[in-house]
């Protein structure tokens, strides 16, 4: 008989990171192979599941980074270090390190957007050789709503990174949205730049837009989609735009794709 996939497995939680007052990193026991940008479904007996990005891969763990909004996940804050969640995954096709090595690298992110693109960012982070230089925008509601502000100050080491703020900026930040942002960079061969945009669907457009003024070709932008991936294996439909399953196909796309997965 073949492996009933709706099955989960236990994962013991390592270490619970607290970013904000309703964001919070679970890291968690899993032994296998992940991407940045896939998910997994966090199940919790009598309440339900929930698609979570993968924003951390470690020797043996896996970070899931969860934000307070719901049934599901207001339960998932009632547990903590020692204790067990159910996980089914990984999901997804997630982002390919390979495509990006070698190369100007951008990465725009808006909000918990950040916590799909978080591995890539951790990857050349340890690796700068593997890329000719690497800038990470990333926007936030607030001072307040910043996620990762250790992981930041260390990316700072050696990377160009931009945080921003629609508010009430301090030092440590500026003031506008991510697309402020896009014209000040800096590219030295336009024709081996790649770009990778995850956020509110809005700022993706925009952004995008941006980079298209820049000379930034299509085909050297991915984003991720955001859309309901309740079951995770194509088979409950909820995530389908015309004959794409976001599940399956996504939740990272080429933008040539991307761009025409729209409701």
């Amino acid at each position: 008989m073949g492996k009933n996939e709706y099955i989960p497995f236990k994962s013991e939680i390592k270490e619970v990171i607290k970013h904000t007052d309703i964001e919070y990193t679970f890291r968690m026991t899993y032994e296998g192979d992940v991407k940045p940008g896939q998910f997994f479904e966090v199940s919790i007996p009598k309440y339900g599941e929930a698609p979570i990005s993968v924003s951390g891969i470690g020797d043996g763990t896996v970070d899931l980074t969860i934000r307070r909004v719901g049934k599901v996940t207001n339960e998932i804050f009632e547990h903590y270090v020692g204790d067990t969640m159910l996980l089914r995954g990984p999901y997804g096709n997630g982002f390919d390190l390979d495509l990006y090595k070698g190369k100007e690298i951008i990465v725009i992110a808006g909000g918990t957007g950040l916590s799909p693109v978080k591995g890539i960012v951790d990857y050349f982070h340890a690796n700068p050789d593997e890329a000719n230089s690497f800038t990470l925008i990333a926007g936030f509601k607030s001072v307040n709503d910043i996620i990762f502000k250790d992981d930041i100050e260390r990316w700072k080491e050696n990377m160009n990174v931009v945080i921003t703020v629609d508010k009430d900026a301090d030092k440590t930040c500026k003031l506008g949205l991510v697309t402020a942002h896009i014209p000040d960079l800096v590219i030295k061969n336009i024709e081996n730049t790649v770009a990778i945009v995850v956020g509110p669907q809005i700022m993706m457009d925009c952004s995008v837009e941006e980079l298209f003024q820049l000379g930034v070709i299509e085909e050297n932008i991915w984003i991720s989609q955001e859309r309901k991936m309740c079951c995770g294996i194509g088979k409950c439909g909820h995530c389908k735009i015309d004959d794409v399953y976001i599940c399956l196909d996504g939740p990272v796309f080429n933008y040539t794709k991307g761009k025409l997965l729209r409701d």
